[in-house]
């Protein structure tokens, strides 16, 4: 049986929106986060490899929440036979554009419409959070055949990195202190914070960085869903937010050219 998962002023913002109607607001937005959210780098495919023992063209991997494909297309091009779950309208079209080939399973974590025992990896890319792991752990086990693995990892923007832990405070002031955008959990926290069991959890932390457009790099905040969930004079606040962080970067980037630096936070579970 699995185990049990376990005083500066600021400005007033709206209530926040419910997890749901956040892990949903992607669709709207899909060929925007397509298009500006960063891959992952080759270590991580390396690491899934290392604790399942297998190269990933042997295995018959899930990928949950799997959006528009990021994760997805990686593990294909490894050799993977990927089945991908994803909730949402947008995203599922965007994926099925991108990768014709995969199948495609409308579902989330917390119910996975798929028999017991029939991958060797279930991912988790950027998703696991907007699971219930009280009901999320039991079903990605229920899935996996004895000895599977379960990976969870987010990309996590390196706050290091004085200009990243910067903006990052300037968004947070903006939309409320619970609202930034750079790191779902914390660092360091993929299996402290979201519900796997402490022991057989292994932890890796890799660091890597992508050179973008001052463009592409406020897409990929407005990719968000702190920032796709409002619309009326929030939305129009947002936009001259992002318009002063361009300015921002351009001057600090003057070449127009960002290098975003990100720490991936990766935690594998055999069950």
């Amino acid at each position: 049986m699995p185990p049990t998962p376990p005083a500066e002023p600021r400005p007033a913002v709206p209530p926040p929106a419910s997890a749901s109607v956040r892990a949903l607001s992607f669709s709207a937005a899909a060929a925007l986060y397509a298009a500006a959210r960063p891959g992952y780098p080759p270590e991580v495919f390396a690491a899934l490899e290392e604790a399942t023992g297998r190269p990933l063209d042997a295995l018959r991997a899930v990928d949950v929440g799997a959006g528009t494909g990021i994760a997805t297309r990686e593990l294909v091009r490894r050799g993977a036979h990927v089945v991908a779950v994803e909730p949402g309208d947008g995203m599922a079209a965007e994926l099925r554009r991108a990768l014709p080939g995969v199948p495609v399973v409308r579902g989330d974590g917390n119910h996975l419409p798929l028999a017991d025992g029939v991958a060797d990896l279930v991912t988790y890319a950027q998703s696991w959070h907007w699971t219930d792991p009280a009901r999320s752990w039991p079903e990605a086990v229920r899935v996996l055949r004895p000895g599977g693995i379960l990976a969870l990892w987010w990309n996590v923007a390196d706050h290091e990195v004085p200009w990243v832990a910067e903006q990052d405070s300037r968004i947070r002031r903006h939309l409320g202190a619970d609202h930034g955008v750079h790191a779902a959990p914390a660092p360091g926290d993929a299996s402290r914070a979201v519900g796997l069991p402490v022991q057989g959890t292994a932890r890796h932390r890799l660091s890597w960085s992508r050179r973008v457009s001052v463009r592409t790099h406020l897409d990929n905040l407005a990719s968000h869903s702190a920032f796709l969930v409002r619309d009326g004079e929030p939305a129009r606040a947002d936009r001259r937010f992002l318009a002063e962080e361009g300015a921002r970067l351009r001057e600090l980037f003057p070449d127009g050219t960002v290098e975003e630096r990100y720490v991936v936070d990766l935690a594998t579970t055999a069950v």
